[in-house]
């Protein structure tokens, strides 16, 4: 790229050359001209410019990239110098004998110049083509107004400046050498993909990066576009053009940016969804045949039909590269202050400039807060500052759950109170035995830490799936299987795929609740639907072993799911329906601290056959009925509430069951 000084030089150079060229075209015109037209200066003598570069001018170089003959540069320079000399207006209008006439034409140009040819005047010939020069309006082609196009003006004066079309829908994209490790070997594979001298850019491969990792795309191609020499300009796909008068113009500006300033252009469609056919019309016609260096950003792989297409994977920085990022991101941070950097790896991928984020964050809101001295409480703030930032957008997929429950709330036997802890406990320590002990490094597969509850509705599933993510100080997202599974083919994959994808960020504990309705057994294969369906589950297998978070599946029915699917579930605990002394400790449990409560008994309450989740919804009712009466919760309203519930589920409410209630 050129300095500041070197480009103040050429401009020098060149205004000292159409200086030169000018006063040349001066005297062809004050040749034609009417003397009676001609003001009494307008003919006096310059004083003689001297020159002193070697390199040719930016006027030659234009000659040379798109071909111009000597009449067809005459004629561009003729132009130029209505818009460089006061001077020239007069004269052209003194030439062509007609004091109205203050516009160069093409007219005027068959009479001054030699070597005349009529291509030079056709919409096909260079200088109307590539829009070097604009046809004014007028009733004849020879007699209407030229006019060189801005872009072209300040390149001959040796100013690069980008086409003011181009700038409202393109921007220029910096090459940085703050890369990490992993990808800037991707930068110089892309480069190497373009180390070529190839005269035709049809000929030259589109380059593709895939994936994800959205952040680090741009410095990437930037850094290998760097390597070759070319400025790199991005556009969003949803900014493209799609309307072809407007598709050809955007084509011809860009491709004669090419031409004059060495540049690539980036089609970004990472953050397009949905596109409608137009625009994906608009995205293949670019990448076949736009005369450019092309890199195209993807989360799904695009195909080319014609053109080369180089396809490039980029993944989040590696957890060794995540390391290095974190400690030099928080090298601001008090040397008293211990971050737990290990447990940040592994539970969060995040990119460069989000972890630069979230360490930003964290450390202002750390300083902000006057008595904070307990490391641990650096390292939350740290912690909950990263799940915000790596919160994944699965709004149309999936509902995100406070988690409000805790240990206390949760009334189950000791042995599935034991599998819930050691879930917590495996994903705390996978930094250690997935990095530090090497078992991440024997296989990429069996990662993921996946749990199954099954038991029937109201056991509490989801209230410990809540514990768990509470006790990690993890998001919890229920997914919702209306919105993933779908009927046509491919679609439940793409889903499921979106889910995941959006998660692997981390900071995400994934809830399937009732997969039983997904993940049933998987069918003797009698026709493509059957088949198709074991696609859907083993693509789903194939995700949650790979998922570095934690995914919880809940089951009514634990034996309608196939044996094999449970085989690679590394935890499954069923949630027993309860006895009556666990009902009556989760009445005990059930009513929050401020709500008044007179004469409960828990051990009668206790009586009633129902699950946790009907308890929570009696007690509830329950307190509305109190409410409205201005009382506390008492049993007669525990009595009317549990009326209410009974019906609601088409069952009787034994005596044996409500005895010595009232």
């Amino acid at each position: 790229m050129m300095s500041a000084t070197t480009t103040s030089n050429q401009s020098v150079d060149n205004h000292a050359y159409m200086t030169v060229a000018l006063s040349q075209l001066r005297e062809i015109l004050v040749k034609y001209a009417d003397p009676s037209l001609l003001g009494e200066d307008i003919t006096h003598e310059e004083s003689p410019v001297t020159i002193t570069s070697s390199e040719p001018s930016a006027l030659d170089r234009l000659c040379t990239i798109f071909g111009l003959s000597d009449f067809e540069r005459d004629l561009l320079l003729l132009c130029a110098g209505v818009e460089l000399d006061a001077s020239f207006p007069i004269l052209c209008a003194a030439a062509c004998g007609n004091a109205q006439r203050t516009y160069p034409t093409f007219g005027l140009a068959m009479t001054i110049f030699d070597g005349m040819h009529w291509g030079a005047f056709t919409p096909g010939g260079a200088l109307r083509r590539w829009k070097l020069i604009e046809v004014g309006s007028g009733s004849e082609l020879m007699s209407s107004p030229l006019r060189i196009d801005e872009r072209i003006l300040h390149y001959l004066m040796g100013i690069q400046h980008l086409d003011e079309r181009l700038l409202g829908i393109v921007e220029p994209v910096g090459a940085t050498s703050d890369l990490v490790p992993s990808h800037t070997q991707v930068s110089e594979k892309m480069t190497a993909a373009w180390w070529l001298e190839i005269n035709d850019f049809l000929k030259l491969p589109i380059l593709q990066l895939c994936g994800n990792e959205v952040a680090s795309k741009r410095p990437i191609a930037a850094l290998a576009c760097h390597y070759v020499g070319l400025d790199l300009y991005a556009i969003p796909a949803y900014a493209l053009p799609t309307t072809p008068n407007d598709l050809k113009q955007f084509k011809l500006l860009w491709e004669r940016e090419v031409a004059l300033a060495s540049c690539a252009l980036l089609i970004d469609c990472d953050d397009l969804e949905g596109a409608d056919a137009a625009r994906e019309g608009t995205i293949a016609y670019l990448c076949e045949w736009m005369r450019s260096p092309v890199i195209i950003t993807t989360t799904e792989r695009k195909r080319s039909r014609l053109r080369p297409l180089l396809v490039f994977d980029i993944e989040r920085p590696t957890t060794k590269e995540q390391y290095t990022i974190w400690e030099q991101a928080l090298d601001d941070t008090s040397e008293s202050i211990n971050v737990e950097v290990d447990n940040l790896v592994s539970q969060f991928n995040l990119s460069v400039p989000v972890i630069q984020a979230a360490c930003s964050q964290a450390s202002v809101q750390w300083r902000q807060i006057e008595e904070l001295e307990a490391t641990e409480d650096f390292n939350h703030l740290l912690w909950d500052t990263c799940r915000a930032q790596a919160r994944p957008k699965l709004d149309d997929l999936a509902q995100r759950i406070d988690c409000a429950a805790s240990w206390f709330d949760l009334v189950l036997p000791e042995s599935q109170v034991q599998v819930l802890k050691d879930v917590a406990m495996q994903v705390k320590q996978r930094a250690k035995v997935y990095e530090r002990w090497g078992f991440g490094g024997k296989s990429k597969r069996g990662l993921g830490i996946s749990a199954l509850f099954a038991g029937v509705s109201g056991t509490g599933k989801t209230m410990a799936a809540e514990v768990v993510a509470r006790e990690l100080r993890l998001d919890l997202y229920r997914i919702d299987l209306s919105a993933v599974v779908s009927k046509y083919i491919g679609e439940t994959e793409k889903n499921l795929g979106r889910v995941f994808d959006a998660a692997e960020l981390g900071g995400v504990v994934l809830l399937f609740d009732e997969a039983d309705a997904l993940f049933g057994k998987r069918s003797e294969v009698k026709d493509s639907h059957d088949r198709h369906a074991n696609v859907e589950v083993s693509y789903l297998l194939q995700r949650m072993e790979s998922y570095r978070g934690l995914s919880i599946l809940t089951t009514n029915l634990k034996s309608s799911l196939d044996q094999a699917f449970l085989r690679r579930i590394r935890f499954i605990t069923q949630f027993p329906f309860p006895d009556s002394i666990q009902r009556a400790e989760i009445w005990r449990r059930i009513f929050p601290k401020s709500t008044p409560t007179e004469g409960l008994d828990y051990q009668k309450l206790g009586q009633l056959n129902v699950a946790g989740g009907n308890i929570r919804s009696i007690a509830l009712n329950a307190a509305f009925l109190a409410a409205d009466a201005n009382d506390s919760v008492t049993m007669y309203y525990m009595l009317q509430a549990a009326k209410s519930e009974y019906i609601k589920l088409e069952r009787t409410l034994t005596d044996t069951e409500v005895k010595g209630w009232v």
